[in-house]
């Protein structure tokens, strides 16, 4: 007699999904109580600037050029009547360095004549400036005017995913399913925590499943090595930021 293979586990109602999805939440705020932005800034403008440097590049690259580049332009005026040649050695390091001093250049510019010289604080403005989109704009919401926002980068997109969160790919889908999952007030938080757990466990190509806290309630349980020790290995303290 062939084989009766195993009952499907029950689908998971939308109440039992919000319950894991804010216990995963729970148990990521204790795993990285330090847990917050990788990028240093001391203000809404440095870091509009240095998230939109960000982009192909890491934070760590980015913090150390921030120095420099604040103390020769620390405000957006300043920055757009920057000379090319000198800002584009600044953001050299960064990689891509004509296409971040014009877009460091048309937002300061951006800045100056439409919001005197002060960045705004609603989405709705922030993603009509040139280099912004939503993923930006949220950093910088959550991050600077404590305005609740959820951060979809390469790391949160594949982490929701693996949860079993939304199926959605589409960054603004994404964002919106999440949302629907938890408290606003939660939003900037959760997309700190699942970041620096994509960034020191649940890594693109192998994930530190056997070292993982959120193993039971994990659907993607597996995809990595389970084995403690050779997943504590892949266990990074610090993000490649």
């Amino acid at each position: 007699m062939a084989a009766v293979p195993p009952a499907a586990p029950p689908a998971e109602t939308p109440t039992s999904l919000v319950r894991r999805a804010r216990k995963i939440d729970r148990v990521l705020a204790e795993t990285y109580p330090e847990a917050g932005c990788e990028l240093d800034f001391a203000n809404a403008f440095e870091l509009l600037v240095v998230t939109v440097l960000s982009a192909q590049t890491t934070d760590r690259r980015v913090n150390a050029v921030r120095p420099a580049l604040f103390a020769a332009y620390p405000d957006p005026a300043t920055m757009a009547a920057a000379d090319r040649t000198a800002l584009e050695t600044i953001v050299g390091p960064l990689g891509f360095f004509r296409a971040k001093t014009e877009s460091l250049l048309k937002l300061s510019a951006a800045l100056v004549e439409r919001y005197d010289g002060q960045v705004p604080g609603r989405l709705d403005d922030l993603v009509t400036l040139p280099g912004v989109g939503r993923k930006t704009a949220n950093v910088v919401l959550g991050n600077a005017f404590d305005v609740p926002g959820i951060t979809v980068d390469t790391h949160f997109g594949r982490l929701v995913r693996r949860f079993g969160w939304t199926e959605e790919t589409d960054p603004v889908k994404v964002e919106h399913a999440v949302g629907a999952l938890f408290p606003k007030r939660d939003w900037t938080m959760l997309s700190h925590h699942v970041i620096w757990h994509g960034r020191r466990r649940c890594h693109a190509k192998k994930p530190a499943c056997g070292a993982c806290p959120l193993a039971r309630w994990c659907p993607s349980f597996g995809e990595g090595p389970t084995d403690p020790v050779a997943a504590a290995a892949l266990v990074k303290t610090q993000g490649p930021a």
